[in-house]
């Protein structure tokens, strides 16, 4: 009995070995993402007594559409580079809201992980800004919290960015590249999933296909006026200070 058990270690332990030596760890390809917004609840939280108008917009949005409005999007990701690029949406705009950034993609971001540098073709309104910036740093706490996203095996982080902003992510080093949607990295792997629940908005990974990335896809956005972060902040500040607490909150949704 003895001697079956030790050879059962060792067949395990080989075995273990081998799988391990045989496992492929993606650094190349494209992750399909879907992006989820609550419209309920980010439309009802503008129901306020100092706009009551909004309780009938508010009401006639219920009737003639869904909770959850889905957008796409692809990360084009090599072993140093992601490339975030919105699908085309092509659902008419949103009536009173236009192609505000809570219910839109507004972003095209090209992450440089080794140079820490990111290059984010960003529309306001009418207006479509280039800004040069670096990647942006966030104290992440991994926790103990694991699930499965787009077949892999994912490890929750919290974090909390631009001071106020809850977010949850979850990542998978069997995709060691420390990139995800949007702006979003910093983790020892890839995050297929980040939900930010006081915005009531998520992103998650539908499908990724690891092969190898055409070129062409991860060339930057050209597109828009040159600016930095703060040259950016400033034009937001301008362009929204006579409108009290909405530009608050539409300046956070600009700068996520």
């Amino acid at each position: 009995m003895k001697k079956l058990t030790v050879l059962t270690s060792l067949f395990l332990g080989l075995t273990t070995s081998l799988f391990a030596q045989n496992a492929r760890f993606a650094t190349e390809g494209v992750i399909e993402f879907e992006r989820n917004i609550n419209m309920y609840a980010i439309i009802g939280k503008q129901v306020t007594t100092d706009n009551p108008w909004m309780t009938q917009i508010f009401e006639s949005y219920k009737k003639n559409n869904p909770q959850f409005k889905v957008v796409k999007s692809n990360l084009y990701f090599t072993k140093d580079k992601t490339m975030f690029k919105p699908v085309e949406d092509d659902s008419p705009p949103i009536q009173y809201f236009g192609d505000s950034p809570d219910f839109t993609q507004v972003n095209i971001v090209m992450s440089d992980l080794a140079a820490q540098s990111k290059l984010t073709q960003k529309k306001v309104y009418e207006e479509t800004f280039l800004v040069k910036d670096s990647t942006r740093t966030i104290n992440w706490k991994i926790t103990g919290e694991t699930r499965e996203i787009a077949g892999y095996q994912c490890r929750r982080a919290n974090a909390v960015i631009m001071d106020s902003v809850y977010v949850v992510a979850f990542y998978t080093d069997e995709i060691p590249v420390s990139g995800g949607p949007e702006s979003f990295n910093g983790l020892p792997g890839m995050i297929l999933g980040v939900a930010l629940p006081h915005e009531n908005t998520t992103w998650f990974a539908k499908i990724v296909n690891d092969r190898a990335v055409d070129p062409k896809d991860m060339v930057p956005p050209k597109k828009g006026k040159p600016t930095d972060a703060k040259g950016l902040t400033t034009i937001l500040n301008d362009a929204l200070k006579d409108y009290g607490n909405y530009a608050k909150k539409m300046f956070k949704a600009f700068l996520m």
